[in-house]
């Protein structure tokens, strides 16, 4: 695979040493087991797979070779580069500056940007519609078009699937960049939807079945269709794709649950003129390291890290897997730990950071178990571990590797 140019910053000499042991010891990547590092009586069971991933170090390569190359020029990001708190704001003191938030809303007006600006697509893509304004501008958006290749993946099976006369289902949150640039470009091949969960998914069935009113679908999934959707023609030949960040089993889930649907509905001998297979579009890192963190929760620990930004929705779907059987704390940065009591978390259900007050147990051997989310770099995993190393007193570095 490609190595990427980022800044040695984001590099660590001991995670980097970490997963080279683990790529030649397991190249295909059959082993989802964790790796045991012990420093004296403190003992760290670090995910298989977990951090940067290809479209999040090609979209940092990228945007540092765009400062790097046009130092005389005014650089903005369409919006964040990635859902990390510490790498956009890095490119910021840059002189990188925002067009919109996250959310789409806008920082800086269009009718600011001049042709010969740099605007650096993030790596979750964008819209058609923004692509067509910006080109309009005469501004090259190609050269530092960062879109995730996985993502790209997904535009082109739903436009295949358009070409086949099939409706996009799409998996995702709707209000999530990826999610909103996705279902802008299937919308031009197709009918699209978005669905956020089983839940959705269900009552999508049941206007599927047509046991639920037609008339009732606006407002069931209002403002989440393409134009002109019509439920009673539009939902007779699907194709589910998803936000390449989504839980992948959540996703295939759906699908099943989907398939069941139409396989009532239309029967076995004419299933694949009514639902496509669309198992290819499942993104690998988020395969991965979903994969991995079911590997740690085959383990015994006393308490689970997930790192990472808090409106990451791939590190999340981390959280909310390894919260069912552990105490989790979801943390951006060693700055989030106060002392050995006190620890400020994300809770994803509240949607807010709190303080608590009972972070690592008072124990002669103490067992951590440790993630992190596609776009956190290496050299922050590395400071939490060092960090918890000197609140437990512990003087020795020597960092014992088990695979």
């Amino acid at each position: 695979m490609k190595q990427f140019d980022v800044p040695s910053y984001y590099r660590s000499s001991i995670i980097g040493e970490i997963k080279q042991k683990r790529k030649l010891a397991d190249p295909r990547k059959k082993d989802f087991s964790p790796t045991e590092v012990r420093v004296d009586n403190l003992r760290f069971l670090v995910a298989r797979h977990f951090g940067f991933c290809y479209g999040v170090e090609n979209a940092i390569e990228k945007s540092y070779k765009a400062i790097k190359e046009n130092p005389d020029k005014r650089i903005f990001l369409l919006s964040q580069m990635i859902h990390n708190p510490g790498v956009n704001k890095d490119l910021e003191s840059h002189g990188l500056k925002f067009l919109q938030d996250t959310y789409g809303n806008q920082l800086i007006d269009f009718e600011e940007l001049q042709s010969d600006d740099i605007v650096i697509i993030p790596a979750f893509g964008t819209t058609v519609e923004i692509e067509k304004l910006l080109r309009d501008k005469g501004i090259q958006i190609d050269t530092y078009n960062t879109t995730c290749p996985f993502v790209e993946k997904v535009w082109n099976r739903s436009a295949k699937l358009g070409e086949s006369d099939y409706t996009i289902i799409i998996h995702g949150k709707s209000k999530h960049e990826e999610t909103r640039a996705t279902f802008s470009h299937s919308s031009t091949n197709s009918p699209s939807l978005i669905i956020k969960d089983m839940n959705e998914a269900k009552l999508l069935g049941e206007f599927i079945m047509g046991t639920k009113a037609s008339e009732e679908f606006k407002s069931t999934f209002d403002g989440n269709f393409s134009s002109g959707f019509d439920c009673e023609m539009h939902l007779k030949k699907i194709g589910v794709v998803n936000q390449t960040t989504m839980l992948a089993t959540e996703t295939q889930e759906i699908t099943d649950y989907l398939k069941s649907v139409m396989l009532k509905k239309y029967g076995e001998e004419n299933i694949k003129d009514h639902m496509a297979d669309t198992r290819d579009t499942l993104c690998y890192a988020t395969n991965d390291n979903q994969s991995a963190t079911y590997g740690l929760m085959e383990n015994d620990v006393d308490l689970a890290i997930v790192i990472g930004g808090y409106n990451s929705s791939n590190t999340t779907h981390l959280v909310e897997l390894l919260e069912t059987k552990f105490k989790t704390y979801f943390i951006s940065g060693e700055e989030e730990i106060l002392d050995e009591n006190r620890v400020h978390s994300f809770d994803i259900h509240q949607k807010k950071r709190t303080l608590n007050n009972a972070f690592l147990p008072e124990k002669d051997e103490l067992t951590i178990a440790v993630t992190s989310g596609a776009s956190c770099p290496d050299a922050v995993v590395d400071r939490i571990m060092q960090k918890i190393i000197k609140l437990k007193k512990i003087n020795s570095m020597q960092f014992q590797i088990i695979l």
